[in-house]
Parts: structure tokens; C-alpha cells; sequence
């Protein structure tokens, strides 16, 4: 019979060990569990969290799940001042977890379009003010606008074209409104970099994460609404970082 790891090395998971090693800690039928990854469902949805800032982030199936660069967003977030400050595209949650743990007194709040993304969202931030369903913005309290500080959000960037060669465990597990950034993958951005000074005040900060070699479009999508940006790299996290401030 074979064993987990061999399961799952045939099936071509790269850590086979460290992935059997953590299904077998999971709660839950370790066969069910294990045929669940066999089948390319992605790992974090099968152990039901996902590593993230040094947090354990829950992450339900069919959830976005949060990638690692996207810490360099965090940090990013936490090297401008402010205490208002919106999680846009938050899908689980994970970006504004990390910034709360690191600073306790934030205002947070958070929106995603996805109502599943959403509710996993409200169970990672329950020190956050609100958690609202809409698209990007719109749903937040509209006593927020023009008052909050920060705005930070790992907006969908993939190209509709390079969905298709996304990994599977990508492309069909998370959902296309997670991924799909439109043409040149920075619809999003332009979307949300249009709306944001209607949200933050006099000298408040948008911070988007795309591609490297997005970076330009993207900041030239944030000066065309008015902001300031310089564009950031992490080289150990392949992560780039658009910051902008009115």
C-alpha cells in the first residue's frame, strides 16, 4: 500500500514529506485529506490555514489564498504613518491580520467582493472595526471618507491571457475574481487608485502590489489620480510595491 508521501509525490508535490507531515497533524480522515491534495486542491485549503506574517490565517476552500511576497506589502503598510487604515481586496484577511498584529491600535477595516472570502476574513480580524462585502470601496461606512490614512490592498494583477498557464492549483481552486486583473493585469489598480481620494484624507497613502514588471503602469495608474508614487522591490520575496500618498 502506498504510503502518504508516496501519494502524494506521485500526484507531483514537490515537499511531499513536509506536506505528509502536516496532514498527518491535521484533524480530519488523513485519506480524505490526503485525496483532497492528490486531487490539486491547494494545501492551505486542505489544512484550513495558511502561514502568513508568523500567523496561522484560516482559509476555507475556494478562498484566495495569501502568498508570501504579500508580507512585503505589510511591511510596506507599516512604514507610513496612520491609524485608519482599509485591507481592500482582502480576501482571507491576511494582510490586515498581519498589520494588526503588529500594531494593535489600528482602526481596520476591511472589503472583498467575495462573501466566502469575507467570512474567513471576519474570523482572522476579530480585533478589526468592520468587514464589509462590495467592491473595492463601496462598501465601506461612508463616515470613513476622507478620513482614513491608508489604503492597502494585493489587488487581482494576473492578465486575463495567463490565467490559462496559472498553476492548476491556482486556476481552479481560487476564484477568477481573485486573479483576473484584466488585460494588462492592472485594471484593478486603476479601478482603485481612481476611488481612493474620495476615502483619504489630505496626505493619506495607497499601496498596491503587482508584478515587477508591472510597476510602471501601475504607477503611472496611481499619478493619474492625483498621488505621488514610488515604486518598491523586494528582491528575497520577488514582491514590488506601488506607494502612493495625495
Amino acid at each position: 500500500m502506498s504510503t502518504v508521501v508516496d501519494r502524494l509525490r506521485a500526484a507531483g508535490c514537490v515537499f511531499a514529506e513536509e506536506e505528509a507531515a502536516l496532514l498527518r497533524a491535521a484533524p480530519g480522515d488523513l485519506d480524505a485529506l490526503v485525496a483532497r491534495r492528490v486531487a490539486g486542491e491547494p494545501l492551505e485549503q486542505v489544512l484550513g490555514w495558511a502561514e502568513f506574517a508568523a500567523l496561522r490565517v484560516r482559509v476555507a476552500p475556494g478562498v484566495f489564498v495569501p502568498r508570501r511576497r504579500s508580507e512585503f506589502l505589510v511591511a510596506r503598510a507599516l512604514a507610513v504613518p496612520g491609524e485608519v487604515v482599509v485591507d481592500a481586496c482582502c480576501g482571507s484577511g491576511a494582510i490586515g491580520a498581519a498589520l494588526l498584529a503588529a500594531r494593535p491600535s489600528l482602526v481596520l477595516h476591511a472589503t472583498d467582493l467575495d462573501p466566502s472570502a469575507v467570512a474567513c476574513a471576519r474570523e482572522n480580524l476579530p480585533g478589526a472595526a468592520g468587514v464589509h462585502v462590495g467592491d473595492l470601496l463601496d462598501a465601506l461606512p461612508v463616515a470613513l471618507a476622507g478620513r482614513v490614512d491608508v489604503i492597502v490592498a494585493s489587488t487581482p494583477y494576473v492578465p486575463t491571457d495567463a490565467l490559462a498557464d496559472m498553476p492548476p492549483e491556482a486556476r481552479d481552486h481560487e476564484p477568477r475574481a481573485a486573479l483576473d486583473g484584466g488585460g494588462d493585469g492592472i485594471d484593478v489598480v486603476r479601478r482603485l487608485a481612481h476611488r481612493a481620494p474620495a476615502w483619504l484624507r489630505p496626505g493619506g497613502h495607497l499601496l498596491v502590489e503587482c508584478a515587477e514588471h508591472q510597476a510602471d503602469a501601475a504607477r503611472e495608474a496611481l499619478v493619474a489620480a492625483g498621488f505621488d508614487a514610488v515604486v518598491h522591490h523586494d528582491d528575497d520575496r520577488d514582491a514590488t510595491v506601488i506607494a502612493g500618498v495625495l
